[in-house]
């Protein structure tokens, strides 16, 4: 007999052995219908696989969050199917799904253009109407290998090359179209009715520059359509957020060639920058920070002793060659901060020692990662390190998450999602230091009563981390902070404390970073709000209109009070309509428009219009001054 448990507690008996899609049949005719794919003793699997024994069962519909990356899979295969009928000389290379969606890469002897992306699409969901059911197959390594140089499909041949010699061949077919794949698959193509093309990218294949530029082709699947529309409906307000626009309609930063992944900051956006960077050593000063600056270029041979060199190395890095010695320009700044520790003899008394440092790093990020501020390869990190005992360790964590949740809070960020990153399968430091270390960030966030997930394997190769994410207005997720101890580097870089015995003793590191990058977060910040940031943040927090000549003396005048008041204000005496001059500084998200015209000079007032429209009157300068100081300094975020 057969026994199979299912999610509910229940147990169902078989006298032989089924397949999946046998025991929904036995269990409802619903079930059967709605079914996707299943988890047999944890292990997804089709419809179609056959349990000959024993075994914990779960079938898996479109409401198990398994579904989504099921359904995605198989559109990627859908979009192969319908690109291979469409243009049969295309040879077809890889196509997973990802966040949101799914992508494939074709090779094609020319470019698909947009109409292109309409005739697939409109395919695809003939292939889908069609119902066709897909077929998983096995074969042996020849076989296979002799099917698809048959087919003229030259990359699918490298990649079976590629697979272990031990390893089955996979491959599931869907009427005249067969690709490579583990699974599992929908039981057939009517399971896929909410799915859509958004855009085409170049992609190296399998990611490398030097190999030929491919055709990859990017699309979102989702279990029904409301969901899909709910999407579409995201990307379209996510679109209009653009950070990339904002930063030109407020004129903030830019990009070009001969600095790529590499912003050139105007004045407007180095007010943010450096607003930014200001209320971080505020902050930082209060929690008893040092401030410290560490060279830009370091010697190759430190960053081998660190570790990094063995797990970035050249791809990664930026290196540089001077007298026979090879430098790299710095990622992090970490193995710099133990340097400076390092100077001069330290006591237990001397910890916690908490060091900061808003320095250049520079990473080799390839370029078709490249996106504005969001993926960049010069910027500046919130990075500390706090050097402490064991015993301090607790403590310290717990007053490093208390830290982040206020800063979050400052720039608008309420909803934060934690993680708790353990030990990947590459790294460095012995099995008992990243078992202490570990418990040590669990404790904290249970002292705390944090809600976290659990992410294993996902841990630096040098200790594990606490990971903050920020769910934005769009109920997208930015990963910005980190807090992650580190046993190994001191040891490795002689990092020493004399302890209260008279020992020499290794210190413990904590890494932590709140915002990230600069760059990145003023991206996320800008994306999040629109542009509309806080007035404490806002690059021009007002902006003094005339609307005839008549005014411009008083305007200048006024304007000059203002700024002396410690208030960031410009002047806009162009001979422009009023309408005009409005709408464009509405368009660029300053906050507050004060306009001038006969009345206010005679009344010696101002008309104050806010960014979003709303008339709050006449004012007095006096009035208008503390106004905009109180809104300034009474709360650090707009209420939205």
């Amino acid at each position: 007999m057969i026994n199979i448990s299912l999610p509910d507690g229940s147990k169902l008996q078989f006298d032989q052995a089924l397949t999946v899609q046998q025991v929904a049949e036995r269990i409802g005719t619903g079930l059967a219908k709605a079914a996707l794919a299943a988890k047999v003793n944890q292990q997804l699997v089709d419809l179609d696989y056959l349990i000959t024994e024993n075994a914990e069962l779960k079938i898996i519909t479109d409401k198990d969050p398994e579904a989504l990356e099921i359904i995605r899979h198989s559109v990627a295969h859908l979009l192969a199917h319908a690109v291979k009928q469409l243009f049969p000389k295309v040879q077809v290379t890889i196509g997973p799904s990802i966040e949101n969606g799914f992508y494939y890469d074709f090779a094609f002897e020319r470019s698909f253009i947009p109409e292109d992306l309409e005739k697939i699409e409109k395919r695809m969901i003939e292939l889908a109407k069609k119902d066709i059911p897909i077929v998983r197959k096995t074969m042996f390594r020849a076989e296979a290998i002799k099917l698809f140089k048959n087919m003229g499909e030259d990359y699918k041949v490298q990649i079976i090359k590629e697979i272990p010699r031990n390893q089955e061949i996979i491959l599931y077919q869907q009427d005249d179209f067969i690709d490579l794949c583990r699974g599992p698959h929908v039981p057939s193509t009517g399971k896929l009715k909410a799915f859509k093309l958004t855009k085409l990218a170049g992609a190296y294949w399998r990611g490398d520059s030097n190999n030929e530029m491919l055709q990859r082709i990017y699309g979102t699947a989702w279990a029904n359509k409301k969901d899909l529309q709910a999407y579409l409906d995201r990307i379209a307000k996510a679109e209009q957020r653009d950070h990339r626009k904002i930063g030109k309609l407020m004129d903030l930063f830019h990009f070009q060639e001969e600095a790529p992944g590499m912003a050139f900051w105007h004045a407007n956006g180095y007010i943010i920058y450096s607003t930014i960077i200001q209320y971080m050593r505020d902050i930082l000063s209060q929690h008893n920070y040092q401030e410290i600056s560490t060279p830009l270029i370091l010697d190759r041979r430190l960053w081998e002793k660190s570790g990094h060199w063995e797990k970035f190395g050249e791809t990664n890095m930026f290196t540089t060659q001077s007298e026979n010695r090879t430098y790299v320009i710095k990622p992090m700044n970490c193995p710099a901060h133990v340097q400076i520790f390092n100077q001069g003899v330290k006591s237990y008394r001397d910890l916690p020692l908490r060091s900061c440092e808003f320095g250049i790093c520079h990473r080799n990020e390839p370029s078709g990662t490249l996106h504005g501020l969001i993926r960049i390869r010069q910027f500046i990190q919130d990075d500390a390190h706090v050097f402490c005992t064991e015993q301090q360790l607790p403590d310290e964590i717990i007053k490093l998450i208390d830290l982040v949740y206020k800063i979050y809070h400052d720039f608008g960020f309420e909803n934060i999602i934690v993680r708790l990153a353990t030990r990947p399968e590459k790294r460095i430091g012995s099995d008992q230091e990243w078992q202490r270390a570990e418990q040590a960030l669990q404790f904290a966030l249970d002292n705390k009563k944090v809600e976290w997930k659990l992410a294993p394997g996902e841990g630096a190769f040098y200790g594990p981390k606490i990971e903050f994410h920020l769910r934005d207005c769009l109920d997208r997720i930015w990963q910005c902070g980190t807090i992650q101890i580190d046993f190994a580097m001191p040891q490795r870089l002689n990092a020493q404390y004399i302890a209260k015995d008279g020992n020499k003793k290794i210190p413990v590191m904590i890494h932590r970073a709140i915002l990230g990058s600069i760059e990145r977060f003023i991206g996320i910040l800008l994306e999040h709000h629109g542009g509309l940031l806080p007035l404490w943040l806002a690059p021009i927090q007002a902006v003094v209109i005339n609307i005839t000549d008549n005014q411009s003396e008083y305007v200048e005048k006024i304007t000059e009070i203002f700024k002396n008041s410690g208030l960031r204000v410009k002047l806009d005496l162009r001979n422009e309509k009023i309408g005009f001059k409005i709408r464009e500084h509405t368009i660029s998200r300053i906050p507050y428009l004060l306009i001038v015209g006969d009345h206010e000079l005679k009344t010696q007032t101002v008309t104050v219009r806010t960014q979003a429209g709303e008339d709050l009157g006449s004012r007095s300068i006096d009035d208008i001054v503390v106004y905009l100081q109180e809104r300034r300094s009474k709360t650090l975020v707009k209420k939205k």
